[in-house]
């Protein structure tokens, strides 16, 4: 058997133990793409439009920053940054002043609904303008199946799939601050005279045997629990979007699944001598 058949099947293998995979996972939708060859290693209804929550904000963090803003600018937690829909809770009071760079972390480390409005509303031309800005953004990076309609994800109509999370999911890891900020474990942020602690709310980052590279997650009762990493397994790098999982324990364990299974891949992988 010669060298060239035994990788196609070694590929073909690998190919159908990735989709055997898929079907375990708990999460409704879910998919994994390498980021090094743009392979799809396994996938779960990955097609289906589904609510987002916050992995929106993901897509909040990169229309604002691409509009080179002032981080050091202090912004002002305003009453119409509070949220009157889902009634989430926040940590940070109307009146609250801080520079944007730390709204920043609160958007996208704690998740922080407040904050994520905030930096919407602020936008160069108000929050009008940072919608059209959200179009523009989706379709410079082909995401055909996604709509958003405000910044926080609180709304069941910001839908997408986790084929074009992916994609967002890739272009956001190209903006330093994005990919620095959902991989930090924690931050503390001086708020009103004192010293908060905020925490990634992934508790995957810096956890023992990760290597979290981006990071974001989502809840709402219609999306479910939502997850969006980019890591570093067994020297290669990929993408994973786990939508719906029915608890946060759940994304978690799906997504330990899916980094033993990069593990197995990379292996086979590197038996047939074909690298990534």
């Amino acid at each position: 058997m010669t060298s060239k058949l035994i990788t196609t099947l070694c590929a073909s293998i690998l190919l159908a133990f990735g989709t055997c995979q898929a079907a375990t996972l708990q999460s409704e939708h879910a998919i994994v793409v390498s980021d090094d060859t743009g392979q799809v290693l396994m996938s779960k209804g990955a097609d289906a439009v589904v609510p987002i929550a916050s992995l929106t904000k993901l897509m909040t963090a990169m229309v604002v920053l691409d509009s080179k803003p002032d981080m050091n600018e202090s912004i002002s937690i305003q009453a119409a940054d509070v949220d009157v829909l889902k009634h989430s809770k926040s940590r940070v009071p109307v009146g609250t002043t801080l520079k944007r760079k730390e709204i920043f972390e609160l958007a996208l480390m704690s998740s922080d609904n407040r904050a994520a409005a905030s930096l919407a509303r602020t936008y160069p031309g108000s929050t009008a303008a940072f919608l059209q800005a959200v179009q523009a953004k989706i379709k410079a990076l082909g995401l055909h199946n996604t709509t958003i309609k405000e910044p926080t994800g609180l709304s069941p109509e910001n839908t997408s799939t986790a084929a074009d999370l992916a994609k967002m999911a890739q272009a956001a890891a190209q903006y330093p601050q994005i990919a620095n900020i959902t991989s930090d474990k924690s931050e503390v942020i001086r708020m009103n005279g004192r010293a908060f602690t905020v925490h990634n709310t992934n508790h995957l980052v810096g956890a023992a045997g990760w290597n979290v590279l981006l990071s974001k997650t989502g809840f709402t009762n219609e999306a479910g629990h939502c997850l969006i990493m980019r890591i570093k397994q067994a020297g290669a790098h990929a993408t994973l979007v786990l939508l719906n999982a029915g608890a946060s324990t759940i994304r978690m364990r799906d997504a330990a699944q899916i980094r033993k299974y990069l593990s197995q891949h990379q292996t086979a992988l590197a038996r047939t001598g074909k690298t990534v």
